[in-house]
């Protein structure tokens, strides 16, 4: 079985994924203007505009945080170290470069999902993959596979990987027995997800920016600390992006595709942009201006914090502690715990177990929201049902500390790389209405009014569209 999962791993990942990734943020990039070049001085502007409260759905910050609850979990710190050791220093380039173009994909996606938002039963605003594919393109069975697909990995199998990242890291640095660790972030996460969307999202609107910070400030003091290495680590970062390096040393060393194949893999699983898991969070946000490429601006605000800031404060810690091109077999986690111990000492084994369940848990509740929101598509939001999956991200979130950690992560990669298919296909099909939302907003920006979105300039749209979602624009 790891011999079968391991092969289609590698298939999926080895070309087809990194193409389709690169292609997609490409197009995008391109028909959306370079969307994320051009709107980098309005990101402040968009942060400040995401707190302002609107009737029928979460804050846009709030839904901002929440996704980026979902995005920054154990791929921030273990995912990080496998891709180095696996891809070498210059996996951390293509990092990078898979997250500026990745944040065009992002803007693409959660954009539509703030344009085909529809209410639930208590009027909460409820959208994603499964509703733009539904309505977007009129394929309500590809809504459906995907709806299924994402329960499988948000529900079960990327709860698991969290887990497994927790049980690994409270191990190595208490001696923590992986079950005990397990069943008591089981049952700290089902206090939280009984909450439902809106209690999760006051949660995390001041959880989420919290230990971010604590990470990225413990990583800043340790970069200050060693400030003479940074320029070698750096030259290092862009030499091994492209086998500079190992072409100089005259070994073989790590190969472009390994680094590039690695770099793309972990940015994805980190900021999962593409992926069709984020849109989730997007559609429940009231957005503010009222116009479905505001939200698409702030999605994109969650790509570049999460892989440029925080997967590079991880990656800086993993190279500064080592050579960048060889280390030992190690699980992820305890590979980045034994680079923080070297660079401080003991005390940061325990430093790395803090932060990895503060990730996990915020990740796990986070995973269990996008989840129930699809139960709302496949018209299964019952009582029952709702408490099904709950028992069931559980169980899983337990059971994930006692699995095999290689096999635990393939299993995501494959999950993760069926979701994206799916989502981008159906994001490419729709990709003239992505130009038309970014078009609309770049018109109303540059004759300088507050961008509202008006359906009736856009009457095949408008007839695809919840009825009174966008029929009449917010006035002051």
């Amino acid at each position: 079985m790891p011999d079968f999962v391991f092969f289609i791993n590698e298939i999926l990942w080895g070309s087809v994924m990194v193409y389709l990734l690169l292609g997609a943020g490409c197009w995008f990039t391109y028909r959306t203007g370079f969307v994320q070049f051009r709107y980098v001085r309005q990101f402040s502007k968009s942060l400040k505009n995401s707190i302002t409260p609107q009737p029928g759905g979460l804050t846009s910050f709030q839904a901002l945080c929440t996704s980026l609850a979902a995005r920054i979990g154990s791929g921030n710190l273990a995912g990080v170290a496998l891709a180095i050791a696996a891809g070498g220093a210059g996996a951390v380039f293509w990092m990078w470069i898979a997250a500026v173009i990745g944040m065009a994909t992002s803007f693409a996606e959660c954009s539509l999902a703030q344009l085909y938002k529809e209410r639930d039963s208590k009027g909460q605003f409820r959208g994603g993959p499964a509703w733009y594919m539904a309505r977007g393109l009129g394929m309500r069975w590809m809504g459906v596979l995907f709806a299924i697909f994402l329960l499988v990995a948000y529900g079960l199998i990327f709860n698991s990987v969290q887990a497994n990242s927790v049980s690994r890291a409270l191990e190595f640095a208490f001696d923590v027995p992986p079950l005990a660790s397990g069943i008591t972030l089981a049952l700290v996460s089902l206090l939280v997800i009984v909450r439902g969307i809106k209690g999760v999202a006051r949660l995390m609107q001041w959880f989420v920016p919290l230990m971010a910070l604590l990470w990225v400030g413990c990583s800043v003091i340790i970069c200050l600390w060693h400030i003479g290495q940074i320029p070698e680590v750096i030259l290092t970062i862009v030499k091994s992006a492209f086998g500079w390096q190992e072409a100089a040393a005259g070994g073989a060393g790590y190969t472009l595709s390994q680094a590039i194949a690695s770099g793309f893999q972990r940015s994805m699983f980190s900021n999962e942009a593409g992926m069709g898991s984020t849109p989730n969070a997007a559609a429940s946000a009231s957005s503010w201006p009222p116009h479905p490429a505001a939200q698409g601006i702030v999605q994109m605000i969650g790509v570049l914090a999460d892989t440029l800031i925080i997967c590079t404060a991880s990656a800086m810690i993993i190279l500064l502690a080592g050579n960048g091109t060889a280390y030992v077999p190690m699980e992820g986690i305890q590979l980045m715990q034994r680079a923080v111990v070297s660079l401080t000492g003991e005390w940061g084994a325990g430093f790395v177990a803090l932060i990895v369940i503060l990730f996990s848990f915020s990740s796990i509740v986070a995973n269990y929201i996008y989840a129930e929101n699809n139960l709302v598509f496949l018209r299964l939001d019952n009582t029952r049902v709702i408490w099904l999956l709950r028992i069931a991200t559980v169980s899983t979130v337990v059971a994930g500390t006692l699995l095999s950690f290689p096999l635990v992560w393939q299993l995501a990669d494959i999950i993760m790389a069926c979701m994206a298919i799916t989502n981008l296909t159906a994001i490419l099909l729709l990709s003239p209405v992505v130009h038309t939302i970014a078009s609309d907003y770049l018109r109303q920006r540059k004759l300088g009014v507050r961008p509202e979105f008006d359906p009736r300039r856009y009457p095949d749209i408008r007839q695809q569209l919840a009825p009174g979602t966008w029929d009449e624009p917010p006035r002051d």
